[in-house]
């Protein structure tokens, strides 16, 4: 979308002499951060998550291949215990001192009904295995996140979502599920069946039992055109409700410095198949890494040269199952914070956050991203009750993100937002009640299941507890 050799060339024309000092700034900015020990002084072996930000020494790694072997090994289990799917979280959720519990050997499809286009998956699937699985029986989820690399599980006990007013998050979706208390006793659930712990645990955070099995509600396998282009960010913003209303699945991305924004829409289609081609965002990235290196100290400047990067680009168009083009390969690490805001709060919300980047904040460079989601009844669903607008705000793996906290999330506070649970938030069971109305209700039934905490570490403790002990 952005030519490398106009934002190059802008850049090197824009600072002339003082190229050295530039190139000098980088290499000191774009230092590895330290790395924890690959063990403890107890010869623990690390793990870390995604981006890097949390890590742990798990005294267990376990990794069950059937519900009879999870079964044993919880209730032999050192706690904390710990589920981890592909370790996406930028939270604390995985972390442990004691066993650390990986589904990834239970996977793949169980059953499908065509006539009902359900299927069911075992928890540790991750979703980019979904969608093939999915299409070679004629179904499809018609809703997916940014990023499909997270289990099925993970994904879903975490509240992750699209985007598009007409489809509520994955867990949504959820017609029924298995779930493995953390004495080995199973509880089958549903609308029908165990219907508080269905909506308690459907967005679980992995504290009330572990999920083994889910039955997905999809939708007949159909095709998308997906569409890629670039508007003032002013007139995005002012159009937002009308681009809603067109688009089965829309959403932004606010390029701070720019005064631009991406828009991308996902339509059905009868239209013959054109492949997306090379996945060229992670390198469209870095160009405005490089233009926050080469100008960060200039505003003007870096928004001029953005403008002739941005200037005249051209729609790009693919054709293809939604599968294939909902989701993005995201190489680039980072770390995040995400709200979901009532709906009419999230362009208020996302006018404040970018004039408090640009005022304060010239290192950030990656672009905000803006979605819309369905709401449900869930009990810890961010979207129980309302229809939101969740904002995404991302920090450089390489960057200090601690702005998130000090700029970012009074902002969202004060726009009535509830954070995401796999992503970075401050929130603890104290200020948690007065965000959930079914909070309380949620933390009962949560003590009933697991009396003794077993499946919470700290991070759950400050959620469900508001100790952090």
């Amino acid at each position: 979308m952005v030519s490398r050799r106009t934002v190059l060339t802008g850049a090197g024309v824009a600072l002339g002499g003082g190229a050295a000092v530039a190139a000098g700034y980088r290499a000191w900015r774009d230092r590895e951060p330290a790395s924890p020990p690959t063990q403890d002084a107890q010869g623990r072996l690390l793990w870390r998550n995604w981006s890097g930000i949390e890590h742990a020494y798990p005294a267990m790694r376990l990794a069950p291949q059937n519900e009879e072997e999870l079964a044993d090994m919880l209730r032999a289990a050192r706690t904390p215990i710990r589920p981890v799917g592909a370790g996406h979280s930028f939270t604390g959720l995985a972390t442990t001192r004691g066993a650390l519990l990986s589904l990834d050997r239970m996977k793949g499809l169980v059953a499908d009904d065509a006539s009902a286009v359900r299927a069911t998956f075992w928890a540790g699937t991750r979703l980019s295995e979904v969608g093939p699985a999915l299409a070679a029986i004629g179904q499809e989820m018609p809703n997916l996140p940014d990023i499909n690399e997270q289990s099925l599980a993970g994904g879903v006990s975490t509240a992750t979502h699209g985007t598009g007013l007409a489809f509520p998050a994955l867990h949504a979706r959820i017609t029924s599920f298995r779930l493995m208390l953390a004495n080995g006793e199973i509880k089958e659930c549903s609308p029908t069946q165990n219907q508080e712990v269905f909506q308690a645990a459907l967005v679980g955070l992995g504290a009330f039992g572990l999920i083994t099995q889910i039955e997905l509600q999809n939708d007949p396998l159909g095709r998308v055109l997906k569409r890629t282009w670039i508007a003032s960010l002013d007139e995005t913003l002012e159009q937002w409700p009308t681009l809603q209303a067109a688009h089965r699945n829309v959403e932004f991305y606010a390029v701070p410095f720019t005064g631009y924004a991406v828009i991308i829409s996902h339509d059905p289609t009868d239209l013959p198949v054109r492949p997306r081609g090379p996945d060229e965002d992670a390198d469209a990235l870095m160009q405005l890494k490089q233009l926050r290196d080469w100008l960060g100290v200039a505003p003007a400047l870096r928004r001029a040269v953005a403008h002739m990067a941005f200037d005249n680009q051209a729609p790009t168009e693919a054709v293809d199952e939604g599968w294939k083009l909902l989701s993005n390969e995201r190489p680039v690490r980072f770390n995040e914070m995400e709200y979901h805001l009532p709906l009419e709060q999230q362009i208020p919300a996302l006018r404040e956050v970018v004039a408090a980047i640009e005022r304060h904040r010239s290192d950030v460079f990656f672009p905000l991203e803006a979605r819309v989601i369905r709401r449900d009844d869930a009990w810890l669903s961010p979207f129980f009750g309302r229809d939101c607008g969740s904002i995404a705000v991302h920090a450089y793996y390489k960057d200090d993100h601690r702005f998130l906290f000090d700029l970012i999330e009074p902002i969202f506070q004060r726009h009535g937002g509830r954070p995401h649970w796999g992503k970075l938030h401050s929130q603890s069971a104290r200020g948690l009640a007065d965000l959930y109305p079914r909070f309380a209700d949620a933390c009962a039934l949560r003590r009933e299941l697991d009396p003794e905490g077993r499946l919470l570490n700290e991070h759950l403790r400050r959620v469900f507890l508001d100790d952090g002990a």
